[in-house]
């Protein structure tokens, strides 16, 4: 997961002192918003910053006719641009300017509907408090809007902005986001290179609980085990490229998993009959599974206290009820 540096947050220090000490901690991009109103000032900066450093430039564009910037953009050689949807209240065509990539802007209660328009951009782009204004809250609806673009819209990358700290953003690494601008978290914080180290750090804190931000069943391979068949488990695990299918009885009580793991185990010790395969027998009937109101410290415990390594983690009410699913593996990106 890719970090964005918001410079416009810190204003105590001089510009090219900011530049300089990201640069030199390796943040991956440089975040500058970009209000319609004072777009000459962000520019004459964002040609001074040219001459700082070579990290990629993150614009924002706040503007009703973002269009009309094309030149400067061409000029400034920046290579990521995002155009706010609310202000321009269409999505325009994506310009084709070699080395940019575009991305749209959209705020928390605007419909994902209109990334149906916006299928030719590279990248959308998250906001998760009010746009142009730093040290906001995490508004925790957008971890839901962010599996649903997942699975959606599979080949838009995801850019998250606002109330980004480091618990909001070890969940954003659960949900595979692709990158976050950090603004007041990081350009305030005692040391950047620390801030910038705890986004990949599991964070002490639990202020949000599992049912927040798991994947919910419907986008989840989910078996009945009336329809249990080591065809249908292969199938499942193909379709979804998860490596696993979760058992549910009638009741979407979870029954049992099944993992590729558990796949290759029953297929070694019924080598004899590979004509006559019992699927039951790769049932793991009592997996390791968590709470819907456990929150993320609590989750964290319960694995850092296994002694092997899981990949997901199936959530469950106190009934037993299988309500989703914690992906672990988006962890392991880059």
């Amino acid at each position: 997961m890719k970090i964005s540096a918001s410079i416009y947050s810190q204003r105590e220090k001089p510009l090219k002192d900011i530049v300089r000490q990201l640069s030199g901690h390796g943040v991956d991009m440089l975040h500058i918003d970009c209000p319609n109103d004072d777009y000459k000032n962000v520019f004459d900066d964002i040609r001074a910053i040219r001459k700082i450093t070579k990290v990629p430039l993150d614009l924002h564009l706040i503007s009703e006719h973002p269009w009309f910037f094309q030149g400067l953009i061409k000029d400034c050689r920046i290579e990521y641009v995002s155009f706010q949807y609310e202000d321009m209240g269409i999505v325009p065509d994506v310009p084709q300017i070699k080395g940019t990539k575009f991305g749209l802007a959209i705020k928390s209660e605007t419909s994902l509907d209109i990334l149906e328009q916006a299928t030719d951009y590279d990248y959308v782009m998250l906001m998760c408090t009010t746009p142009g204004m730093s040290g906001g809250s995490f508004q925790k609806e957008n971890f839901k809007r962010i599996v649903e673009i997942r699975h959606r819209y599979p080949n838009l990358k995801i850019q998250i902005d606002g109330g980004v700290n480091d618990e909001v953003g070890y969940i954003l690494r659960l949900l595979g986001v692709d990158s976050i601008v950090s603004g007041s978290f990081l350009m305030n914080h005692y040391s950047i290179g620390s801030g910038m180290l705890s986004f990949y750090k599991a964070p002490s804190g639990g202020s949000y609980s599992v049912s927040d931000f798991m994947v919910p069943i419907s986008y989840l391979p989910v078996l009945d085990e009336n329809n249990l068949s080591f065809e249908n488990v292969l199938q499942t695990i193909e379709k979804y490229k998860q490596g696993f299918v979760l058992i549910v009885d009638q009741s979407n009580k979870l029954k049992g998993v099944i993992s590729n793991a558990d796949i290759r185990r029953g297929l070694i010790s019924q080598m004899s009959k590979l004509d006559k395969i019992d699927i039951l027998q790769m049932i793991n009937p009592n997996p390791i599974s968590i709470s819907d109101s456990a929150d993320l410290g609590q989750m964290l415990t319960l694995i850092n206290e296994l002694n092997f390594i899981i990949l997901f983690l199936p959530v469950v009410d106190k009934e037993g009820t299988l309500k989703g699913a914690v992906l672990l593996n988006n962890l392991t990106r880059g």
